[in-house]
């Protein structure tokens, strides 16, 4: 896809590489499923509970990428392991049990205030990523951002980056992306963009250092 970098309004303060935009990542850096997602779904498949993520997580992949719905093909699964219960109690209790982590979203509002564009880039099927964007309001909260099925590619294939920063409009040179996962910022380094590895074990601390190491300014306090 041809797509046409705008005209970004830190111009005329930072040089042609700086960087004017910061993609974030979401599980273990914007949020985290409190208790670890085996913990929320072993109690319905019980002692296959391993043996149901892996094929819930392979049956996944496809919808990912926005091939199909992803919720009859979960259900039916929920069969097939005598799980009784209704697939929407099941992604209530287990696929949809995320938490903001306040203290990213912190970083990411001091970033806004400091004029960087903020983004979101995520790998998800259209139902967890329609309840990241409206129950957790993050369409509220980023200026762009990149769902996977949307895209219609996933992470960590370049494609995937390079999309994204169409979607952006900005030269991928000037995008930072934040990741969890090594692969995930190898693809975007491949596609042009800047990248690091972080999750929230690190601590933010380490985050806001991680962003100054390329003249990014996230400190919290003005």
């Amino acid at each position: 896809m041809e797509c046409r970098a705008r005209e970004d309004s830190l111009d005329h303060l930072l040089g042609a590489s700086a960087i004017r935009h910061v993609l974030f990542d979401a599980d273990g850096v914007l949020q985290i499923a409190p208790g670890g997602l085996y913990a929320a779904m072993e109690p319905y498949p019980g002692d296959r509970a391993r043996e149901f993520l892996q094929q819930a997580f392979r049956d996944e992949l496809p919808t990912l990428a926005g091939e199909g719905d992803y919720l009859p093909v979960l259900a039916a699964t929920l069969v097939e392991y005598g799980v009784t219960e209704p697939v929407d109690v099941f992604c209530r209790d287990v696929w949809h049990r995320i938490e903001r982590i306040e203290e990213s979203f912190a970083v990411v509002e001091a970033l806004r205030r400091n004029g960087y564009g903020v983004h979101t880039g995520t790998n998800r099927e259209h139902h967890r990523g329609g309840h990241m964007r409206t129950v957790l309001g993050y369409d509220e909260v980023f200026d762009i951002s990149c769902y996977s099925y949307d895209l219609g590619v996933a992470k960590p294939d370049p494609a995937f980056f390079t999309e994204a920063a169409c979607r952006i409009g900005a030269e991928p040179s000037t995008i930072l992306f934040v990741d969890d996962s090594v692969r995930n910022v190898e693809g975007a380094l491949v596609a042009g963009l800047r990248a690091v590895v972080w999750d929230v074990e690190q601590g933010h601390d380490a985050l806001i250092g991680l962003l100054a190491g390329y003249g990014v300014d996230a400190q919290l306090t003005a």
